[in-house]
């Protein structure tokens, strides 16, 4: 593609580079199609990298993938240890190589290593001229007539340049859905009525500032007898006593409300030795590295991500609120992370009977940071399209479809996904909602905006509702729907239709969807009924 003056021509232009935008700029370049990628962080990958959470998936993502392109990037993540990193000769070795070993899923690994692997993945379609990656660079504003997108004005924000870029195809993979709003795309935030979604688990009336919790994550090691004290924070006085009214103490303390039962439940730093296997302590959950995978005095101590309750900050919503707003939540966000950090530094209960941990220690060089937090906030959910189907709890919850053994089947499939219904604290104070789903099917008709005919989503922005939200927006789902929106918009620029057509005419639905399995995308699951009691376990702490 080449430029003209300060507008930059192409095919599709992806703005977010989360999981979701990196598949959909994947699937549009296979398939021959010129792309602009924007990105306001100068690291690829969202909520896998710049937010600093290893993945959360299904637990049958190690034999039966939805996505042959999401299976590619997990087995590069893998080689990349053994080509790169100074491994063991036995973890080299493990076919499944958990690097940090972490029981949250089998690929618990150091959130740098996926921005290499990003960065490689996409490398052959910038050298083809395929690809333009603008990181470090933000939307300012829509341009549209009637019922399309025109263009999009950007700002490099390390020289303060505009450009504008022009396409026919638009795609909206920003965390909280921020081009739907510029674009004046119709969409809904926060949580809707019962009445509209007939939802067992919705709110008795709409609210659309009642929204999950976000977490600034942040990545430590442990080294016992040194001290690593940070500074005592802005507000921790304040802070170390917080207490959600449905919670059984402060929210700094090993006591928790457990996800679904809403009991009293311990979940410490650590129970027994810091190396142990197999414990379903914070520490374990999200290690990223494990030392003992790695050659003698290469690791000096495990490092884990932090992503826990304690953190989850619900004091102020992020969406629809002034940026001043939401900054000062978003400063808040992180000022909580590190007054955790500090209580469980001097005055966390220790698991030998001992108070505080002062050997711990931040590591923001695995987040490529220099103050141990991640690059970003961690969004559970942002704003959602207004869909031509929305996918609704009775079609994938459990409890909610009595008598059936399998979630909705959905004729206009696009691909597969996994997860229990998920929800963190909310911004009203209201507590967890952790409940079981049937794998599903991720329906075209969720991707297809009511009226606007160029702009697709691809990540948590979907049509789906604030419920349905917290199974749809785990990593494999989110990276199966950039796919298939980006195979989208190749495909109706193909044929030279609008992007609702391909739903409305079953001829072009047919080529499209045969289009997809040729790239290795699933679009339905072997026959699962619910959960068993055992996978339940593991699959909800998967969910965490």
């Amino acid at each position: 593609m080449s430029a003209h003056g300060n507008e930059l021509p192409a095919d599709l232009v992806v703005v977010g580079g989360g999981l979701g935008g990196i598949a959909a700029t994947l699937a549009a370049c296979r398939l021959g199609r010129t792309v602009v990628l924007v990105e306001e962080l100068d690291w690829l990958g969202g909520q896998l990298t710049s937010q600093g959470v290893p993945p959360d998936e299904h637990p049958w993502i190690e034999v039966l993938c939805g996505s042959q392109s999401y299976a590619e990037l997990r087995q590069a993540i893998r080689a990349f240890y053994r080509a790169h990193l100074p491994l063991t000769d036995a973890a080299r070795a493990q076919v499944r190589l958990n690097p940090g070993q972490g029981n949250v899923g089998t690929l618990c690994h150091e959130p740098w290593v996926a921005v290499r692997v990003i960065d490689a993945l996409l490398a052959p379609h910038e050298a083809a001229g395929l690809l333009t990656v603008l990181r470090r660079h933000r939307v300012l504003r829509a341009e549209t007539q009637g019922d399309r997108v025109q263009a999009l004005t950007v700002v490099d924000l390390a020289q303060d340049r505009q450009r504008v870029l022009r396409a026919p195809m638009f795609i909206d993979a920003t965390e909280i859905g921020d081009l739907l709003e510029q674009a004046g795309v119709e969409h809904v935030f926060g949580a809707e009525a019962q009445s509209r979604t007939g939802e067992p688990h919705a709110l008795r009336a709409a609210d659309p500032f009642d929204q999950q919790a976000i977490t600034w994550c942040l990545a430590a090691d442990y080294l016992p007898g040194e001290d690593h004290r940070i500074d005592q924070p802005a507000g921790y006085e304040r802070l170390r006593t917080l207490q959600l009214e449905c919670w059984p103490g402060p929210q700094f303390s090993w006591t928790l409300s457990d996800f679904v039962t809403h009991e009293p439940r311990e979940r410490p730093l650590f129970v027994g030795p810091t190396d142990a296997e197999s414990l379903y302590d914070l520490w374990h959950a999200r290690r990223i590295a494990y030392r003992h995978h790695f050659e003698p005095g290469r690791y000096a101590s495990d490092i884990t991500l932090a992503n826990w309750p304690q953190m989850d900050y619900w004091e102020q919503p992020i969406v629809g609120v002034s940026h001043q707003e939401q900054a000062t939540a978003l400063q808040q966000s992180r000022e909580l992370s590190l007054a955790f950090f500090y209580w469980m530094q001097t005055e966390a209960p220790r698991h030998d009977g001992g108070q505080g941990y002062p050997g711990l220690r931040l590591r923001g060089d695995v987040l490529g940071t220099t103050d141990g937090l991640a690059k970003q906030a961690y969004y559970r959910e942002g704003r959602r399209i207004e869909a031509e189907f929305t996918v609704l709890e009775q079609h994938i919850g459990v409890s909610a479809r009595p008598g059936k053994d399998g979630a909705e089947p959905f004729a206009d499939s696009v691909g597969i996904g996994a997860y229990r219904i998920d929800l963190h604290p909310s911004t009203r104070g209201r507590n967890t909602v952790d409940i079981d789903s049937f794998p599903f099917q991720i329906p075209l008709g969720a991707l297809l905006p009511v009226r606007v005919d160029n702009l697709l989503p691809a990540c948590k922005n979907l049509g789906t509702t604030r419920i349905t939200n917290g199974a749809y927006r785990e990593h494999a789902t989110e990276w199966s729907i950039g796919e298939a929106a980006g195979a989208l918009a190749a495909f109706a620029l193909a044929r030279g239709v609008p992007a609702r057509a391909v739903r409305a005419r079953p001829e072009l639905l047919a080529d499209y969807q045969r289009l997809l399995q040729q790239q290795g995308v699933l679009l339905a699951w072997p026959r699962f009924g619910a959960l068993t009691p055992t996978q339940r376990v593991g699959y909800r702490h998967a969910a965490r």
